[in-house]
């Protein structure tokens, strides 16, 4: 199993990269999928899952998120970024960095947001962007994120703010830009995004398509992640060789027994210590009746220690 972190440039969509990644990699017909999508005009950590380590996606979807923004102020557009169509201008009136810096601390912490038109969640079977292509605005139930920091980098005289923000699940940089200028009194829209980690993989870990065809060409190793590593987020809970089989088998462990009476609920990775090291056994959660739920299983003893 193996997972790869793509920076990805501005312009393709994420589903581009995962087919120059399949095609670059020689995966033919293999699973493959990233871990949250990242819109065309944005760039940064992208991982990309293969094979067995598709296993893994929707946990990295659960996981925070960080990113780097700039928002031009005064200008609105439909899609609440610069991909679309100007719908309102304004006077910046006595907008300054101070201004800014003391509108961010409104939206730091939990936060209701509303969900942009333009977005893929669906409606009826139909992704909302459909109905907003159409003309339609139909009403989103605001939805609870968590922005555990929003920070301005620097101020761009006359309107343009670099911002920093690290946040849940979920989080529309989109709708937090909008909500920003909104809040001013002038209006706003994203015009960059970079994503800078993902769960915990950063930047600094990731490698560009570029940089991947130069090392699949030249034969060098590839810097392909465990999924222990992709996991690193999520709580874990070692397990001896008798409770690794129970969990191999399917069978029914009680939560108590196997989380040692820690305060957890999951999702929990129940990790097996052996002569070649950390294996990932399965990832685990507590049931209301108070045994275990296997919400993934990688309890494959073929499988190298590594989950590679």
């Amino acid at each position: 199993m193996s997972l790869l972190v793509i920076d990805k440039a501005s312009g393709p969509t994420s589903f581009a990269v995962v087919r120059q990644v399949r095609a670059l990699m020689g995966r033919g017909r293999e699973k493959i999928g990233h871990g949250g999508t990242l819109d065309p005009f944005a760039s940064g950590v992208l991982p990309i899952c293969m094979g067995e380590g598709t296993k893994v996606l929707a946990f990295l979807l659960e996981a925070d998120k960080a990113y780097e923004a700039v928002v031009r102020f005064g200008v609105e557009t439909d899609t609440l970024d610069l991909t679309g169509q100007v719908v309102a201008e304004h006077g910046l009136g006595d907008l300054s960095a101070t201004a800014v810096e003391a509108a961010l601390a409104r939206f730091r912490g939990p936060i209701d947001q509303v969900p942009p038109m333009y977005s893929a969640l669906k409606r009826d079977g139909r992704p909302l962007y459909t109905y907003a292509r159409a003309g339609e605005t139909l009403e989103r139930q605001p939805r609870r994120v968590t922005i555990h920091a929003f920070e301005m980098l620097r101020f761009q005289t006359p309107d343009r703010a670099h911002l920093r923000i690290h946040c849940s699940k979920g989080t529309y940089i989109r709708s937090l830009a909008a909500d920003l200028g909104q809040h001013l009194g002038v209006g706003a829209h994203l015009v960059e995004l970079r994503r800078t980690a993902s769960g915990p993989f950063t930047l600094d870990r990731a490698i560009t398509l570029d940089e991947l065809a130069v090392r699949i060409a030249d034969g060098r190793p590839l810097p392909l992640l465990s999924v222990l590593e992709a996991l690193a987020h999520l709580p874990t809970v070692n397990v001896d060789e008798a409770q690794a089989l129970v969990l191999e088998r399917g069978q029914r462990m009680a939560w108590q027994v196997f989380s040692g009476g820690r305060e957890l609920s999951g999702p929990v990775c129940a990790v097996r210590h052996g002569d070649a090291g950390p294996a990932l056994v399965a990832v685990v959660a507590k049931k209301d009746d108070g045994d275990m739920k296997i919400l993934r299983g990688f309890g494959n003893r073929s499988t190298s220690p590594a989950c590679k």
